[in-house]
């Protein structure tokens, strides 16, 4: 049975920014997961910190589809990332919102694990935001595991719609070009996954659908 281990952020927004409430995209940790359980595979839900990864209230909606709440519930109760064994799993899913862009993408531990993912070759997955979570990750030759590489996320167009562009620490498109890949984008908002390899990036909420398909489809060749 194929192991997926996803990593969502615990941080939750401070008084002392402009992003007082924030978390993971419901959407997009959702829906790959649905998709992941509907294939049979064994999934574990992690943070940094285990307990509550909390979920942006700007993605609870009325018109979400009723199963999503019982993944509401499993963000209430992650697993401590130190107390996991991640070398035994197949695949590493990071879901977005603005929250990884605090937590994550500084975390040592996160960036252990995706530099071992990467050096195993194992699939490395992640969505909108959630590549914040590569961006410290180097291979063996102390590069960036994102240099060359064709890879997207949720871009600085879309970033300045949701006039969040000066409130996030970096833009995380801007930071990704910056470490070299091969940056692709869509129309904001607009269904984009890109596949380099190992790496499979989505763009934004409407792409989880497609990369949890394109995840499927690598652990399956």
């Amino acid at each position: 049975m194929k192991r997926i281990l996803i990593i969502s952020t615990n941080y939750s927004g401070s008084e002392g920014s402009n992003i007082k409430e924030t978390g993971v995209w419901l959407e997009e940790f959702a829906v790959p997961y649905l998709v992941f359980k509907e294939t049979g595979y064994e999934i574990t839900l992690s943070s940094p910190k285990g307990g509550l990864s909390p979920v942006d209230i700007q993605s609870l909606s009325c018109s979400n589809p009723m199963e999503w709440d019982d993944c509401i519930k499993l963000l209430r109760n992650t697993t401590p990332l130190s107390e996991i064994d991640y070398k035994s799993y197949d695949v590493l899913f990071i879901p977005g919102g603005h929250g990884p862009m605090f937590d994550l993408a500084n975390d040592l531990l996160v960036k252990e694990v995706v530099e071992y993912f990467y050096d195993k070759n194992k699939i490395i997955s992640a969505v909108c935001h959630g590549p914040a979570g590569f961006v410290l990750a180097k291979d063996k030759n102390g590069e960036s595991i994102l240099k060359d590489k064709k890879v997207t996320c949720f871009t600085n167009k879309e970033e300045k719609i949701v006039r969040k562009d000066e409130d996030v620490p970096f833009l995380l498109e801007s930071k990704i070009r910056d470490l070299g890949a091969r940056f692709e984008d869509a129309t904001p908002w607009a269904e984009h996954v890109c596949v380099d390899n190992n790496i499979i990036t989505g763009q934004n909420p409407q792409s989880a659908l497609l990369l949890a398909e394109e995840v499927i489809k690598a652990l399956s060749n």
